[in-house]
């Protein structure tokens, strides 16, 4: 019987393994944008997170007053350690801001502010009927300092470049520092959150047409799809207020009066989207039982109009039962007439139980 050697392989012909751990990919991988603004203008050219802070130093050390925006799009845990090792965040806020799934809060870090907020986008659908999703959610994480602001976004929509483009035509906005981008972006968001329930709005009305209509067929599914979207929103939207309202009053030494003021507007406007969100969730919680009710009654004209017919049909089985048995001495069998009058009797029956039946609305 041959035998068998195991084949020695040498070092130099085994691959080497590479650990992904120890690829750091660079921070500009995970950057949209860095600038550097002083008295609301932004300065010309482009700079590193690091070279960013820099130039603010510099221009602060002569007298100037400056900050750095810098915006980060889903970086990962070697990204943000970079960004917060250079401009000084503390680490329980930076590691929330790389596994995301926070609900909206504010944090105070000494003279530094951390707040989560929930973005939110419409899905675009005909119908509901024909929608598997209409609300999809992401976060935005705002680190503000004294001289720094640094976004990070998790999620495909909800964009900063539109709102840096408009805050950077307003130099005069933009010159009441840091704080004023965090203003910007949560009035973005809520702005968001106005729209988003005025389209929710006209497929709940819709829905609660179909419901009403006396022709329409009651789809309980759309309903509680409907539920589960605002549910998903109501999680978004609803623990922002709470935040707000810490930013306006337990964190407003931070804030300029200007600042304030602004804060103060965005969270009534905050009041109003959870408020229309909170209506909008007894609306359906109340088509999910009027859409109940409406099956309930229809299964019970349905079981009264298969009980009116196996009571009529009952009839005439009964009677082809009793002579179906062939007894012997049956003496309408003999009778000329016997057969025609049986089939008149059962119908007669039928008759009158259906008269009956359908004048008490069971048919």
């Amino acid at each position: 019987m041959p035998s068998f050697r195991a084949r020695t392989i040498p070092p130099s012909a085994v691959a080497p393994v590479v650990d992904a751990k120890r690829i750091h990919v660079p921070v500009a991988r995970a950057m949209v944008d860095c600038a550097v603004y002083v008295g609301g203008q932004r300065l010309p050219g482009k700079y590193t997170h690091a070279g960013a802070l820099a130039k603010v130093h510099e221009l602060e050390a002569a007298g100037q007053k400056a900050f750095v925006w810098l915006g980060l799009h889903e970086p990962d845990e070697h990204q943000m350690e970079s960004v917060a090792h250079t401009f000084g965040l503390h680490p329980i806020p930076v590691e929330d801001a790389v596994h995301a799934h926070q609900r909206p809060k504010v944090e105070r870090y000494d003279d530094a502010l951390f707040v989560v907020l929930k973005t939110v986008n419409f899905v675009p659908h005909e119908s509901v009927a024909m929608a598997r999703q209409i609300v999809e959610t992401g976060e935005i994480m705002v680190f503000v300092g004294p001289d720094y602001v640094v976004t990070v976004r998790h999620g495909e929509h909800s964009g900063l470049a539109g709102l840096r483009h408009d805050m950077e035509c307003e130099p005069a906005q933009l010159a009441l520092g840091p704080h004023a981008v965090m203003h910007g972006i949560a009035q973005q968001i809520v702005d968001a959150y106005l729209d988003l329930t005025r389209l929710m709005e006209c497929d709940i009305d819709a829905t609660e047409e179909q419901t009403f209509s006396p022709d329409g067929k009651t789809e309980i599914e759309q309903i509680y799809m409907l539920k589960r979207q605002l549910v998903e929103l109501r999680r978004a939207v609803g623990p922002l207020t709470v935040a707000l309202q810490k930013i306006t009053t337990e964190h407003k030494d931070l804030l300029s009066k200007e600042i304030e003021r602004y804060m103060r507007d965005v969270l009534s406007q905050q009041t109003q989207a959870a408020d229309r969100i909170a209506s909008y969730d007894e609306m359906l919680s109340s088509l999910v039982q009027a859409a109940l009710a409406r099956v309930g009654m229809q299964q019970n004209v349905d079981m009264r109009k298969i009980s009116a017919w196996v009571a009529i049909a009952a009839v005439p089985t009964m009677i082809a039962g009793i002579y179906g048995m062939n007894f012997e001495r049956m003496p309408e069998l003999s009778w000329t007439w016997g057969y025609p009058t049986v089939l008149l009797v059962m119908l007669t029956i039928c008759a009158f139980l259906y008269i009956n039946f359908r004048r008490n609305h069971w048919l």
